[in-house]
């Protein structure tokens, strides 16, 4: 297998930590970037960067001109980009109206915005060689709006939206493409979640209050009996990784709990999909 040069975001914890070790145990150059590495992820950075195949980046993945300059240093250096991992997430929970438009800015920022400001910036080098991988991890609430998950939801919905209709646009041109689905994992995600700004309404949600513990209870259990293995998740991006160009298929669902609902909207969506692709006269892009 050749070795090739990955971009992964969000590598200070979580998936993303899991998945620039696995990546560089394979050989492949991994860049790895993580915010503010001289301050509250110092330590996280050194650690990471002392792992053999990794350089970390300190790039803000919200502003433009950071993610420029990161992008330029690695083509500097290594003439392309390979692999693009749009790891880097926020979550949000709780009432849907307690957010303001502010805060569904900030959510599609980091979770849309951002990606998206990374494949315009990778994709030429990609097409350039006819060959490259980008891989968004989205999340089970990219096929389902979950209530009280409702604007993070939103934003993966979103960053589905674009994943999907690009991959077929770019696989003729030697570009994958590919969504990792995963389902609810014990990970540093939920230690940062945010909420609405908005509490003033929060009185007027008294009759369904109870509801979040429920859920969070359910998600308790759930880990309890099945024990998901963030590495899974890791393990599903090196699949990608290695699977011939053109063989990775678009949606990956990582769920160990409740992957099957997610896999069966999958299939079902995916056979009316290639439908309509063919009412349209673009069943060659299906090839």
């Amino acid at each position: 297998m050749s070795k090739k040069v990955v971009l992964i975001t969000g590598t200070n914890s979580g998936f993303g930590w899991l998945i620039a070790k696995s990546v560089a145990a394979l050989g492949h150059k991994v860049y790895a970037t993580i915010r503010d590495t001289e301050g509250k992820n110092a330590d996280k950075a050194k650690a990471l960067a002392r792992i053999e195949n990794v350089t970390v980046l300190d790039v803000s993945l919200t502003d433009e001109t950071s993610v420029k300059k990161a992008i330029e240093a690695i083509i500097a250096k290594e003439g392309t980009i390979d692999v693009l991992v749009n790891n880097a997430g926020a979550a949000m929970f709780g009432v849907a109206e307690s957010s303001t438009t502010e805060d569904v800015q900030r959510m599609f920022d980091i979770n849309v915005f951002a990606p998206w400001r990374l494949v315009k910036l990778t994709l030429p080098f990609m097409r350039k060689q006819s060959e490259g991988l980008i891989i968004n991890v989205s999340s089970g609430y990219g096929r389902f709006s979950a209530p009280f998950s409702v604007v993070y939801s939103a934003s993966k919905f979103a960053l589905e939206g674009l994943s999907e209709g690009l991959h077929y646009e770019v696989r003729p041109l030697g570009v994958d493409i590919a969504i990792i689905q995963p389902g609810a994992f014990p990970t540093e995600i939920s230690q940062n979640i945010q909420v609405g700004s908005d509490a003033s309404v929060a009185d007027d949600y008294k009759a369904i209050a109870d509801v979040p513990n429920k859920m969070f209870a359910a998600i308790g259990q759930m880990f309890e009996t099945a024990k998901p293995d963030p590495q899974e998740v890791a393990d599903a991006i090196v699949n990608l990784i290695n699977l011939p160009k053109g063989q990775r298929p678009l949606r990956t669902v990582v769920d160990s709990s409740t992957g099957d609902i997610t896999k069966r909207a999958n299939d079902a969506v995916k056979v009316e999909f290639k439908k309509v692709l063919t009412a349209f006269g673009m069943e060659d892009l299906l090839a």
